[in-house]
């Protein structure tokens, strides 16, 4: 039963239309879809796992009992507040567009950076880390020992088939993201029931058991620290980089059938799904180690560690097909996402170079096929940068993963300022169909700024102190450039009299994609 009735249509492209935009994207994605691709590129079945060992290597059991919590309350906070306005400016590269209509042409082109930035990286970071948990699987029987050029390869040959699926249209992606939604929640369940039936002995209160496994107790996942508080944040770092990518569903706004109202819905339920799901399976993993003591020091080998010694082969192996076949498919959302993000900052000329290029759209395929590609050839560069350069002892790729977590949500976080500071006045007269009371959307607005916060500090502290350097330095190089030369080149979205001189110019390229009006 189709439920998009033409009137759905024309009220989407009229919300479009009046923000100065064409409908070239094929809107073809539902109110699933776009939960999906949110709830897929989240994945707690890629950081969930790949990161498992921040909560037990920090404060032992109470970092997935408790810190899980803590932790999506922070994402929660900032999905509320970005739903609010998601449902009032649904287009793709959302944020970027926010930043710069409820502040200015400044924040606007600061946010796009930040958040490109942080999609990029965060693309490799997804990447690598299937990479790595394929070496740890499945790479004895091919051979596949896990050095970085087979590490750089893997990544290579991945992302570049999540690039062709991207390429070839809307409609197969979100195939594809919509059977991850269904294979996480169903891998899940079967981890979650094969832990706690193969589990030695369940201790429940476990999961709020706090003990010090710092240093050479905990495999050195986190420095020797004798401040459990202090231990406790850090833990929340499994949490944070785990529920994060929830603002794809505002990179497809422009996909999205009745965005006004499907958006905000996907961004809050992938997360709100993601949490719940996620601390059953983290509390389950939790519960199934035999050995807290010896587990703990296995350090980021602990979730294999404790899968050898609690499942039978057979199960083991299955499992971890489905959650290789998961991970790829985070990879292949995340792909859609920094692509959607990248075609809108360039359709306003934010790119120094190509923009126009970078703007089109495929007749045939109705997607952004140059920014597709580009996206997926700066996430091969940056593999190739993260693990063959080593700053000291430590690879690039570590310091950048966590520089990853405050670009991007730096970039989630200055639109809502702005957005707070705009709500009810010129800028943003009204809410969106979707919309919590003013004071309810202010409050969890400013808790976000306040989770802001406990971010930059775990995302800084040591062992990761070079990270304040790399986002500081960023920051630096952004205000130089916008001074030099964006200040007077980039003109941000359309407003005004320009939204209005722009209605043939959106009649033509929605007649060159074959839309209809």
């Amino acid at each position: 039963m189709n439920d998009y009735t033409d009137k759905d249509h024309h009220e989407d492209l009229k919300v479009l239309h009046g923000m100065g935009y064409a409908q070239e994207l094929s809107r073809s994605m539902s109110k699933f879809s776009n939960f999906a691709i949110s709830f897929s590129i989240i994945c707690i079945l890629s950081g969930g796992i790949n990161s498992f060992a921040q909560a037990i290597g920090s404060v032992g059991g109470a970092g997935a009992g408790i810190g899980w919590i803590t932790g999506c309350i922070v994402s929660g906070m900032f999905a509320l507040s970005m739903a609010q306005i998601a449902s009032a400016f649904p287009t793709a590269g959302g944020l970027y567009h926010w930043g710069s209509i409820l502040g200015n042409r400044f924040w606007g082109w600061l946010t796009a950076w930040l958040n490109l930035l942080g999609l990029i990286t965060v693309l490799g970071a997804i990447n690598i880390g299937t990479a790595y948990f394929f070496t740890g699987t499945f790479g004895s029987y091919f051979g596949f020992a896990g050095t970085d050029w087979q590490i750089v390869g893997f990544v290579a040959a991945i992302t570049i088939i999540q690039a062709i699926f991207n390429h070839v249209g809307i409609k197969v992606t979100t195939f594809l993201t919509d059977i991850s939604g269904w294979i996480i929640f169903a891998t899940t369940a079967v981890l979650v029931v094969a832990c706690l039936y193969y589990a030695p002995a369940i201790d429940i209160s476990r999961l709020w058991t706090f003990k010090n496994y710092s240093g050479e107790a905990g495999g050195n996942v986190f420095p020797q620290s004798d401040n459990m508080a202090y231990l406790f944040l850090l833990s929340l770092l499994l949490p944070v980089y785990t529920i994060t990518g929830y603002d794809a569903s505002a990179h497809t706004s422009e996909e999205t059938k009745n965005a006004a109202h499907s958006v905000p819905r996907g961004i809050v339920s992938s997360v709100f799904w993601s949490s719940i799901v996620g601390w059953i399976m983290i509390s389950a993993i939790m519960l199934a180690i035999p050995d807290m003591d010896a587990a703990a020091a296995q350090g980021w080998g602990v979730f294999f560690g404790t899968m050898d010694a609690v499942l039978p082969a057979g199960l083991k192996a299955v499992i971890y097909l489905f959650i290789l076949i998961a991970q790829f498919l985070c990879g292949l959302a995340t792909v859609t996402s920094a692509s959607r993000m990248l075609f809108a900052f360039s359709r306003d000329g934010g790119m120094p170079v190509g923009s126009k290029a970078l703007a089109t759209v495929s007749r045939t395929y109705r997607t952004p096929v140059n920014a597709i590609w580009t996206a997926t050839a700066l996430c091969i560069l940056y593999v190739v940068l993260a693990l063959t350069i080593k700053v000291g002892e430590t690879s690039i790729y570590v310091v950048v993963v966590n520089s990853t977590l405050v670009f991007l949500f730096l970039s989630f976080t200055i639109p809502l300022v702005a957005g707070m500071f705009a709500y009810g006045g010129p800028k943003w007269p009204k809410p969106g169909p979707w919309a919590m009371s003013e004071g309810l959307y202010k409050l969890v607005t400013v808790l976000s700024v306040i989770g802001m916060a406990v971010i930059l500090f775990i995302a800084v502290a040591p062992p990761n102190e070079r990270v304040l350097w790399v986002v500081l330095g960023f920051l630096a190089l952004a205000m130089v450039l916008w001074l030099a030369v964006e200040n007077r080149r980039f003109e941000g979205p359309p407003t005004g009299e320009k939204i209005a001189a722009r209605k043939a110019a959106i009649a033509a390229a929605e007649a060159a994609v074959g839309e209809k009006a």
